[in-house]
């Protein structure tokens, strides 16, 4: 019964990354190199990225959710649909290409489609190379800045990270605070 069961596999994702944090600003410019090899049977047309400080945003699905359904974590404050505009959480893409060739995007809230330029195969790796900019929001729940605390910067996924991928396919679930 073991051998009819396929091997395990686990995509391969490294990343270089030079962010400068404009901390007057509470902003982030930076490029992001990533090499991600498919280690899946499968060929691949499309990646996904997560950009989760979209979803700090009053037009944001997060922000739809915590308008209208009663939220325990206490932590959730300000709301986020009454964040000003220097207070709001974005990623914004200004370029992203694979293996040297534009791509195009769309970006969906927290979620980011990638048409791939070449499919790619089992086996084969390819680089992803994208400029973004960011604003870190207010901290109203796990992330962000200037919490009651006292803590200028608590930030965790700040960065436009990569969709997993398994034998289910790409895991690109907008986030809407509860990302479990």
């Amino acid at each position: 019964a073991a051998r009819a069961q396929a091997a395990p596999w686990q995509q391969r994702v490294a990343y270089e990354m030079d962010v400068t944090l404009l901390a007057d600003r509470h902003q982030m410019r930076g490029t992001q190199q990533l090499t991600y090899t498919n280690n899946a049977p499968d060929t691949l047309r499309t990646a996904y990225y997560h950009l989760y400080f979209n979803a700090f945003d009053p037009g944001s699905m997060m922000a739809e959710r915590n308008r209208h359904l009663p939220d325990p974590d206490g932590r959730v404050v300000p709301r986020i649909f009454n964040l000003g505009p220097d207070e709001v959480g974005y990623h914004r893409i200004l370029s992203l290409e694979q293996d040297g060739t534009p791509v195009d995007f769309t970006i969906t809230d927290t979620v980011l489609r990638v048409d791939l330029a070449a499919p790619i195969l089992p086996g084969a790796t390819t680089v992803f190379t994208m400029r973004f900019r960011s604003q870190v929001p207010l901290q109203t729940r796990r992330s962000g800045r200037d919490n009651r605390e006292g803590i200028d910067y608590s930030m965790s996924q700040w960065y436009p990270k990569l969709a997993a991928y398994d034998e289910r396919g790409w895991h690109a679930d907008p986030y809407v605070g509860r990302e479990f």
